[in-house]
């Protein structure tokens, strides 16, 4: 089935450069299209950033294609790491995870029972077990279950994203760092023309992709489009460490704890994103985090907090993604999803083939952005 827009566009604003429009653009640039880079602020740095950027399916289980597009996110990784090389932004330890009370346990048990139908690579091993092979430095009871999976990873978004950015324009790519969109023209058919920029220029292109992460409702807005959001913040932290004491992510109880290269850890946990709307402010939360992780890896008590931010999260309404044409605008299309990091590379292949083909990719099938009705 086509998308509506079959002619092959020859220049393509891709609109924020986070994980999904790095990795839309960068397929792109490498298949001959012209791409123009478009960000408010600088590649990687927003959303991405501040992620707890952890690749992974086990934690995808409500739906057997959102599953399955999840476990080929992973797979494009793996085939990223070979084409680009691996260097400072590929981390592929495994994630462990357990539970604090009975009640919790016993999910997460049958979560894992699950995933091991489904052929997901997973591990039920104590806590004596995991301190002796894997992370001597938690503090994880010795007769806990704990699931370790050994085919996710982690990755260091902004890093991968500059790489991406950077390859892109070494294959005739434009970045314009700096500038947001103010305006998206249309042709007298209705097809995308032009995309008018903050700094007042104006670029002619034949498709504009929106990633635009928590902007997309806002960028879609630009035609008429009605794209609508769950509004859900999410705190991290950045903790520096003289020694980074973990060397894989994890989901303790109430806490999770990744390292974020040689000198710091990240936080996160939703227990305390639950805080944000109650006024806490963003120090508190990143103390909140601390003491939690000192629980797990009391080592942390000695770290220092190096950074927090409240983001929000770029979800669509319904929790799954808005990937694909929308065809009542011939030429523009979506790539906004929450857990962009796990399905960046996906997106960004299954996308960029839909533009440059105009044939659907069948994995898209159910994230379809005309899923949501316009008024």
């Amino acid at each position: 089935m086509s998308t509506g827009y079959v002619q092959r566009p020859e220049r393509v604003a891709v609109i924020g450069v986070g994980i999904l429009g790095a990795s839309v653009g960068w397929n792109l640039s490498r298949h001959g299209a012209e791409v123009v880079f478009i960000d408010a602020g600088q590649p990687g740095e927003g959303v991405t950033n501040w992620s707890f950027s952890w690749v992974n399916a086990s934690n995808k289980t409500e739906r057997q294609t959102y599953f399955d597009l999840n476990v080929a996110g992973m797979a494009a990784y793996r085939e990223l790491a070979e084409i680009i090389g691996p260097d400072s932004w590929w981390h592929p330890s495994g994630h462990l995870r357990w539970a604090g009370d009975p009640a919790a346990e016993a999910k997460l048990l049958e979560t894992a029972d699950l995933l091991a139908s489904w052929d997901y690579k997973v591990e039920v091993c104590t806590g004596a077990e995991v301190r002796r092979r894997l992370e001597p430095a938690l503090t994880v009871p010795d007769k806990t279950p704990v699931l370790f999976y050994p085919d996710e990873a982690w990755v260091h978004g902004r890093h991968l994203v500059g790489r991406l950015v950077g390859r892109a324009v070494a294959c005739g790519a434009e970045h314009r760092p700096g500038t947001a969109v103010c305006d998206i023209g249309l042709s007298a058919d209705g097809s995308i023309r032009t995309v008018t920029l903050s700094d007042g220029s104006c670029l002619d292109v034949d498709a504009v992709v929106n990633a635009a992460g928590p902007s997309a409702s806002r960028v879609a807005g630009l035609i008429s489009r009605r794209l609508p959001m769950r509004r859900e913040p999410g705190a991290v932290t950045r903790i520096g460490c003289a020694r980074v004491p973990v060397h894989r992510a994890m989901h303790a109880p109430h806490i999770e704890i990744r390292p974020d290269g040689d000198a710091s850890v990240v936080l996160h946990s939703r227990e305390i994103d639950a805080l944000i709307d109650t006024g806490e402010n963003p120090a508190e939360l990143a103390r909140l985090l601390h003491e939690s992780a000192k629980h797990v890896v009391p080592e942390l008590g000695n770290s220092l907090i190096a950074g927090t931010r409240v983001a929000q999260r770029p979800i669509p309404a319904d929790g799954f993604p808005s990937v694909g044409a929308v065809p009542f605008v011939p030429g523009y299309y979506e790539a906004v999803s929450h857990s962009g990091i796990t399905l960046g590379p996906v997106i960004g292949r299954l996308l960029a083939s839909e533009i440059l083909s105009g044939k659907r990719e069948e994995m898209l099938a159910d994230f379809r952005p005309e899923r949501f009705p316009q008024p």
